[in-house]
């Protein structure tokens, strides 16, 4: 008998399970889809690689000052590959920006090992500015 948790064999439902748990500060159950040699790269942000450094910064975003979210709009799946186009929402403090991204997951043994996010710089700000904006006015 193995203390290993049951992964779902269905690639879709691995990442649908992954950002969800995320989105319920969740970290240890979305670290539990993630394979141990897991890249997460991000438009012209540095690579994070491996579980434990993958895991400390989702941490970071669980704490009470901030905050992380996902409005999955389509998900499709070729194999092993599952191409995401969704909305993601960071919360710091009282702003929460919210920003178009798309993503290519690609899985190994059941597992999360390379979640390649892309995003445009210019929505990303426009999704911080609107955020302030709505965090000052109370609207939204």
């Amino acid at each position: 008998m193995t203390d290993t948790p049951e992964l779902p064999e269905d690639p879709v439902t691995v990442v649908h399970e992954f950002f969800s748990a995320l989105g319920m500060d969740a970290v240890d159950e979305a670290l539990e889809l993630l394979h141990p040699d897991i890249v997460w790269k991000n438009t012209s942000l540095p690579d994070v690689r491996g579980k434990k450094r993958v895991g400390q910064v989702l941490a970071g975003l669980a704490r009470p000052s901030f905050g992380f979210a996902v409005d999955m709009h389509h998900i499709a799946a070729t194999g092993d590959v599952v191409l995401t186009d969704r909305t993601d929402y960071l919360r710091f403090g009282k702003v929460t920006a919210g920003f178009w991204v798309t993503g290519t997951l690609e899985l190994r043994d059941g597992r999360i090992v390379l979640w390649h996010d892309h995003f445009s710089k210019g929505n990303v700000a426009r999704g911080v500015v609107t955020g302030v904006v709505r965090a000052v006015t109370g609207r939204g």
